[in-house]
């Protein structure tokens, strides 16, 4: 009786155990699934970023070069 009584122990304690198996899967696939989420907009976010500084770039190499036209030092002359 008390071997019969231990397998049943055992048996439940193998249930809670594929139960808390499974529902650690499905957090897990959650979880990636906003990891790829935050992965994308990070990559998109740091295209965006490298797009906006080569236009800065673009923009500051049209700029004159200080003290070649004397307009540069707010001075107006």
């Amino acid at each position: 009786m008390a071997r019969m009584s231990r397998i049943d122990e055992l048996a439940e304690r193998v249930e809670r155990l594929l139960l808390r198996h499974e529902q650690l899967m499905r957090a897990n696939a959650l979880l990636e699934q906003q990891l790829a989420g935050v992965t994308a907009e990070r990559d998109s976010l740091r295209s965006r970023l490298t797009a906006a500084r080569s236009r800065i770039d673009a923009l500051l190499e049209r700029l004159p070069v200080e003290g070649s036209t004397g307009h540069r030092n707010g001075s107006g002359e």
